[in-house]
Formats: C-alpha cells, structure tokens, sequence
C-alpha cells in the first residue's frame, strides 16, 4: 500500500512539475527553491521509494526486520535513489543513445522538469535561459538544438552541480550503511549496488 500511494503521489507531482514554465519560475531565488523542492519530492516519491528503499523493505520484512532496521534502510535507499534518478536524468540530456536505448536529448524534447533543467535556467544568462526556453519541450527538436540546450546546460553549470548533488547523495547513502553495523556481510554487496547504481552509462 505504501508504494501505491508514494507511486501515485510522485507521478500527480510529476505532472504538475510538467506544467510549469521553468524559465519564469526560475527568475527569482524564492521560485528556484520551490521548483527544486517540488522536483525533489518527485524524485524521492516515484523513483526512490520505488527503486530502492520499497524493495529493500520487502525483502527485509519477509526476513523479520525490525522497524529500526527498516529505517536503516530509509536511510541508506532514499538518497541512493535519488541519486540513481539525477544520473538518470544526465543521461537523459547527455547519454550515448546507443548504450541507453533512447534517443539523445529526449528529456528536452519532453520538457521533463529535473534538478538538471531547473539549475540550468536559473543559473544561465537571462539570454541562455530564453534560448534554452525556445527550445525545451519541443518535439520536433533537431540535433542542432539538442547540442545548442546542451551547450547552455554545460555553461550554467548545471551539469557540474548535479554530478555534486548524486555525490553528495551517495555519500549520505553509504553512511547510512556505515551506521548500520548489523549488516555484517550485506554490506560489501549494497556497497556494490550503490556504485553500480550512480556509476553508470546507461
């Protein structure tokens, strides 16, 4: 039940996170801070909770885990999931298509609203931020303008913050793991997941 709800929670937030014009909400600090909140609760109720803390509660409720030991697993699964989703979404914009199975920039032509997005408008040039808005979430995008909204992304420094933000994450998951001494030799292999889950090109 909980994972329908939090599932169902995080794709309503979704699609009101699509209908934002992130050019215009990003021209104040008090908008930058309300899109990054609305997109973090989307990441962690549809594809944290989803991908890695639910599953790890399953697994270690069939196992007996205590209600402490779950939330060792809150605490390791929500930030490593969030972070799995921001390197989602830099794959998304800068991905080798042959290796991700979708096509280059398609997050642009969606206009999907992420951590990556959000930064870039609020931290490009007022004119980078009206280029980068002519031409996000348009379908009919060409590889010219996919290279273009990259280019403004990369300057922003956009790119550079998220790679920092799934670092930071990762780093909170793995003391979460740290201060869970009951593992024992689970902890090697959710070490493993956690690198596979951020280290990766597709």
């Amino acid at each position: 039940q909980a994972v329908r709800t939090e599932v169902t929670a995080g794709q309503y937030l979704d699609v009101l996170a699509q209908s934002v014009d992130p050019y215009g909400r990003t021209r104040t600090a008090s908008g930058v801070a309300e899109l990054e909140a609305l997109v973090s609760r989307v990441v962690t109720y549809k594809s944290a909770c989803y991908t890695v803390e639910r599953p790890l509660h399953i697994g270690a409720a069939i196992a007996g885990a205590s209600d402490g030991q779950l939330a060792d697993f809150t605490a390791f699964g929500r930030p490593l999931g969030r972070a799995f989703q921001y390197r989602d979404d830099l794959l998304g914009v800068f991905g080798d298509a042959a290796l991700t199975g979708k096509e280059s920039g398609e997050d642009l032509r969606e206009g999907k609203l992420t951590l990556l997005v959000v930064k870039a408008f609020a931290n490009a040039t007022d004119s980078a931020a009206r280029r980068l808005a002519a031409v996000f979430g348009r379908p009919d995008l060409s590889a010219a303008d996919v290279d273009a909204a990259r280019t403004i992304i990369v300057e922003s420094g956009a790119q550079v913050f998220v790679e920092q933000s799934i670092e930071a994450e990762y780093e909170a998951a793995l003391s979460a793991l740290d201060a869970a001494s009951w593992l024992d030799d689970a902890h090697e292999g959710l070490v493993k997941m956690a690198h596979l889950a951020v280290q990766r090109a597709f």
